[in-house]
């Protein structure tokens, strides 16, 4: 089901001042409903009702279109306080936040179709979501041509194909898909698909360790009709490896995933902090917290996110001076400060011993869900090896 809209009224006239107050508050409310989500693996519509109130699913809209018009700090600032309470929520967030961060893509898309999707936003509605991966390619980002194929009709596009781990499925109310079209030399692409067009079938695939309640299922297209003009921005297969140069959207991609798991680290460290205050063995009369050796561990935590926001902070600064760090110094952040995030999250769990595993305790989910940084593209594997052949040079 696609997202709801919220009554216009509930938005302001024009964009309010993001305050740290504010995003307490986020935090807060959306903790309250983590637990429930991971749980029943459902979407977490309660926190995109409350992002709708707020305006803010319009965060990086234009504001010559009603949104905020912010930049990419002010986004992680967001998407921070998001993924403290609810990461899932923060991931699927990122992906409508990552469509209108980027000027070229409203200029080459048509503009009556961006400034629909941007409006849509600004009311509360408008998630989109890119469905690239598919069961026999992976992931498009080690290359290759999509199995999914948009063929000419009459009227459009027909879309066929299955993509999977599709974020957000059952909640967006846009698929951006990626597929070729059927021509001799096929061109490859983008196509704007509404979530509730005929011929979609999303299959309950997602069962995962951790974030739940991101559902990324398994979307079927079989002939799904879409419009001529929403094959958004498709192009020769040479012209998509040639524009991966450009690092606007690899430091977007890695500055914000880093952020969301950052986000779950800092919530599993505030949690560990007060079990640590409120724990006293009666054997030892003061509570843990006072002990020299847990001080320490807790010392390492806060050096690990310390590193993480220091890292996160410079490199989004720089984009947005004009000196945006090039690709492999981007992921290479992503690999350090999801690194970090893990490792934090595993210090509470040496500190705290069976009551960290037990699943009436957040520090058990919030584990669970760390651990998810590892899977997101580019990979380890593909960072160190770009990091390695750069600082080789070759």
């Amino acid at each position: 089901m696609a997202s709801q809209a919220v009554a216009p009224e509930a938005f302001p006239s024009s964009p309010t001042p993001i305050g740290p107050d504010l995003l307490d508050r986020i935090t807060r409310t959306l903790a309250e409903t983590a637990e429930h989500y991971d749980r029943t693996a459902e979407f977490p519509r309660a926190g995109f009702d409350l992002l709708g109130r707020e305006g803010l699913i319009g965060l990086t809209v234009p504001r010559h279109l009603g949104g905020h018009g912010a930049g990419l700090s002010e986004a992680l600032r967001v998407l921070g306080a998001v993924a403290k309470g609810e990461p899932s929520t923060a991931l699927i967030l990122f992906m409508t936040y990552h469509y209108h961060s980027t000027p070229e893509r409203a200029r080459a898309w048509p503009q009556t179709i961006y400034e629909k999707l941007a409006r849509q936003a600004v009311e509360g509605r408008g998630l989109i979501g890119g469905l690239r991966v598919e069961p026999e390619l992976g992931t498009p980002v080690r290359g290759g041509l999509p199995a999914t194929i948009a063929r000419r009709t009459a009227d459009g596009w027909a879309i066929s194909g299955t993509k999977i781990y599709s974020t957000g499925s059952t909640g967006l109310d846009w698929f951006s898909v990626w597929a070729k079209t059927d021509d001799d030399n096929p061109r490859v692409g983008n196509f704007l698909v509404r979530a509730d067009s005929p011929g979609i079938d999303i299959e309950p695939a997602w069962d995962h360790l951790g974030m739940r309640a991101t559902v990324s299922h398994a979307v079927h297209f079989a002939d799904t009709p879409v419009p001529l003009d929403h094959a958004v921005d498709i192009r020769p297969p040479e012209q998509w490896a040639t524009g991966a140069a450009d690092p606007g959207p690899a430091i977007w991609n890695a500055l914000s995933i880093s952020t969301i798991y950052d986000g779950v680290a800092r919530a599993a460290r505030d949690w560990l902090r007060a079990y640590l205050n409120e724990r006293v063995p009666t054997n030892l009369g003061a509570s843990l917290a006072t002990l020299p050796r847990v001080q320490e561990k807790f010392g390492e935590i806060e050096a690990l996110l310390q590193v993480n926001r220091t890292l996160i902070r410079d490199a989004a600064a720089r984009h947005e001076a004009g000196d945006t760090p090039g690709a492999t110094e981007a992921n290479t952040i992503k690999y350090v400060a999801t690194a970090n995030a893990i490792r934090a999250v595993e210090i509470g769990l040496e500190l705290t011993g069976n009551p960290g595993i037990s699943r009436k305790n957040p520090l058990e989910r919030h584990y669970r869900d760390v651990l998810c940084s590892r899977i997101h593209s580019p990979q380890t594997d593909t960072i160190l090896v770009a990091a390695g052949r750069a600082a080789l040079g070759n």
